[in-house]
């Protein structure tokens, strides 16, 4: 696909890196020489992390990177493995141990299940063909999840190690790499591992629920070139009825506008039957007046149908036990252009 004019001017740096004239974030951050002592504290970790945060701040991503031995990414692997004995990944902070096999709601262990991986064609048309790595698990509990099967059983899958996941990438070579599930929260430790062992200047999109923790973000900085962000509810209420998560908007909302300050999103809104105006209005609200529209593209997305719990048992959630009407999402699609949104 040709990109038009109004993608360029959204996700300059996506196309400059697809088209050789600059390069992917993590090859830059394996570009940052950084003191990695491994019998450091975890603060310490996280001290010597932001001084080489601010480095990579300074580069220029269309400056050849030059690998060092020691640097920023090989510092995150070590800060997420640390994490990973305490997990504090998603905002549920579950606090387990999953180095020694134990498990928190996501149902993840140390060695994540890939349930597939494939070149995709039904994402945005930004991001075809997109190499989709589809993890097992997730940090939410959707009651209508339209990918229970992969959402919901962990244990699914197959276990490949970092170098091959690395390797099949390298073969593949797509459009992008797009980490997703489920959500690939739970396995941003073995994602960085990935990277580490991955050289193709390639773009990385986070495909993701967004309730990360403030450090999963920090991780993430400076290894992700396009978060494709899910922008789920407007209110706290429905999250909980809906997804089983608590507090959903202050720390979503926090994510994107971090999300947004580290680079290019693609937001994306599933609109609900009933839920213009406590969910789809308030979210796109929200991006309007918070976001930086120059750097953010918005998929308003008329994709529900009423899967999972809600497909066995449509009246128990009588407000989303139907399809989504053509009416429906027209409503939710032309306030979105009132409001002055880079619609996708």
């Amino acid at each position: 696909m040709v990109p038009d004019d109004d993608m360029r001017a959204n996700l300059p740096d996506y196309f400059d890196i697809q088209e050789g004239r600059k390069h992917a974030r993590y090859l830059v951050a394996r570009s940052i020489g950084v003191h990695i002592d491994r019998k450091a504290t975890l603060k310490e970790l996280w001290a010597v992390h932001e001084t080489g945060l601010d480095e990579y701040r300074k580069r220029d991503l269309s400056e050849k990177p030059t690998p060092v031995k020691d640097n920023l990414l090989g510092l995150k692997v070590l800060i997420a493995d640390r994490i990973l004995e305490e997990c504090q990944l998603c905002e549920r902070r579950c606090r387990v141990d999953r180095k020694n096999g134990r498990t928190g709601v996501c149902g993840v262990t140390d060695e994540p299940r890939i349930s597939s991986e494939f070149l995709h064609m039904g994402e945005e048309p930004e991001l075809v063909p997109s190499h989709t790595i589809f993890f097992s698990g997730c940090t939410f509990k959707c009651v209508y999840c339209q990918n229970w099967d992969i959402s919901q059983e962990p244990a699914s899958g197959d276990w490949l190690a970092p170098k091959e996941v690395a390797d099949i990438i390298d073969r593949r070579r797509g459009r992008n790499v797009n980490w997703v599930g489920g959500d690939p929260t739970s396995n941003l430790p073995f994602i960085l591992e990935v990277l580490r062992r991955l050289d193709l200047n390639i773009a990385q999109v986070w495909n993701s629920n967004m309730y990360l923790t403030e450090e999963a973000m920090r991780l993430l900085d400076g290894t992700m070139d396009i978060y494709l962000a899910d922008f789920k509810y407007g209110n706290d209420d429905c999250a909980e009825r809906l997804s089983g998560v608590k507090k959903y908007f202050k720390v979503v909302a926090r994510n994107h506008l971090e999300a947004n300050r580290q680079c290019e999103m693609i937001i994306r809104h599933l609109v609900l039957p009933g839920h213009f105006d406590c969910c789809l209005k308030p979210v796109l609200d929200w991006i309007s007046k918070n976001l930086d529209n120059r750097k953010v593209r918005v998929n308003i997305m008329d994709q529900y149908r009423p899967e999972y719990l809600v497909g066995k048992d449509p009246k128990g959630y009588p407000d989303i036990g139907s399809k989504l009407s053509p009416n429906e999402w027209l409503k939710a699609y032309h306030y979105g252009k009132k409001l002055g949104l880079n619609l996708v």
